[in-house]
């Protein structure tokens, strides 16, 4: 049976980035509630901007400097915002798909000098547990053709295109490093390969 994601719900929602249509989704490939904020009418549009961003309970909502996450999402949808469609979906895979509880478990193993790559595969992790299936479920529900992808993440381009997205060109999500997330987003550049601090090279 092809998996399949069921919209069931639409409804605005204001937002300091002005109005967006939230989708919330049902799946069939797990139990979790993945949404999407969408801008403007994306059915059968091309190079739409679209974020998949990937929870982060303690950057998203707590505000935590010690990752970027929390960031790139604001600047997500304030560049959508400005843009005539766009779609940020929300996929609830915390902590790279190791969820919370691993995640500061992690953490404090970043705090006795572990990096976050070697703090996850400690734990008996990858250094990355994402996966995409759900978001390309979700931009066919929405009618998208093709994409310009906001991300620092290579990674993510090769696995949406390998699941049939078109990916037609990457809009960076660099935010500016600070003394709690500077070894953190180094780590990302140096191990996983991350568009990052590249203009200052």
């Amino acid at each position: 049976m092809k998996a399949h994601a069921t919209d069931l719900v639409q409804t605005p929602i204001p937002t300091r980035h002005g109005e967006f249509i939230l989708h919330y989704y049902s799946n069939s490939i797990d139990n979790k509630e993945h949404i999407a904020m969408v801008k403007g009418d994306v059915s059968g549009k091309e190079n739409v901007p679209v974020r998949i961003h990937s929870e982060c309970f303690t950057g998203d909502v707590l505000g935590s400097r010690r990752c970027d996450c929390g960031e790139q999402l604001d600047l997500a949808l304030h560049l959508i915002s400005q843009e005539e469609c766009g779609v940020l979906i929300y996929l609830r895979q915390e902590g790279r798909g190791i969820g919370l509880l691993k995640k500061l478990q992690a953490y404090n193993l970043q705090d006795q000098g572990m990096d976050t790559v070697d703090a996850n595969i400690h734990l008996g992790h990858l250094a990355d547990e994402r996966e995409y299936g759900i978001a390309v479920l979700i931009l066919e529900s929405l009618g998208v053709k093709s994409i310009q992808l906001m991300t620092n993440n290579p990674k993510k381009i090769t696995e949406l295109k390998k699941l049939g997205i078109e990916v037609v060109g990457r809009i960076p999500v660099e935010i500016q490093a600070n003394d709690d997330n500077l070894d953190y987003l180094k780590t990302k550049a140096k191990k996983m390969a991350h568009m990052l601090f590249e203009q200052q090279e």
